[in-house]
């Protein structure tokens, strides 16, 4: 099957790979576009994973600020100046911005998570479950089930990103990882939104 050169360079821009790397990958995924783009991202993150372990001290500080009353500044962290200084790696920072201020998390990652918090959702939930007369072999999964739901929504690298309801904000991190080959990390963040103290 054929495949037309308007999607090769489509899917070598979202991408990030070469052109007869993107050739390949369509020919392989029969011209489906978006099966391509998935055995892509796949591989990406793959790479990407390996690459999660290398320092990352550099990079810039990002703001954005909506309207007037809400305002976001987020740290992101790459490898070299050289991709920090990239518009690649500019856009992927205000992209960080823009999903915090639209979806306003509290923590970066579940690492985050002050263990007394946890806790005390995790003791929340487990009085619940048992008060609904949950089979006592089911209450810890259902539990941490439960557990993980309260916290999707308030960790940043759990959340839907705003821009494609298929990914995480974790997933679209590490398709920019593999875009750039350097480990990228949301360092830290803070968003402030008007009359609303934290």
């Amino acid at each position: 099957m054929g495949v037309s050169i308007e999607d090769i360079k489509k899917l070598k821009e979202l991408s990030g790979i070469g052109l007869t790397d993107a050739k390949t990958a369509l020919v392989e995924a029969g011209g489906d576009f978006d099966k391509a783009l998935e055995v892509l991202r796949k591989k990406g993150v793959t790479k990407a994973e390996k690459k999660g372990d290398r320092e990352a001290r550099e990079g810039l500080i990002d703001s954005y600020v909506h309207g007037g009353r809400i305002g976001v500044i987020v740290e992101v962290n790459c490898e070299t100046d050289f991709v920090a200084r990239t518009d690649g790696f500019k856009s992927f920072a205000h992209e960080i911005a823009l999903q915090i201020a639209s979806m306003s998390p509290i923590y970066v990652s579940e690492a985050d998570i002050p263990a007394e918090e946890l806790e005390r959702v995790r003791n929340e939930s487990k009085e619940r479950v048992i008060a609904e007369g949950k089979p006592s072999a089911m209450i810890d999964k259902i539990v941490e089930g439960q557990v993980k739901k309260h916290f999707a929504e308030k960790v940043l690298m759990q959340q839907e990103y705003i821009k494609n309801d298929k990914q995480t904000v974790a997933d679209f991190v590490k398709e920019n990882i593999a875009k750039t080959g350097e480990n990228l990390i949301v360092r830290q963040f803070k968003r402030i939104e008007l009359g609303v103290n934290d």
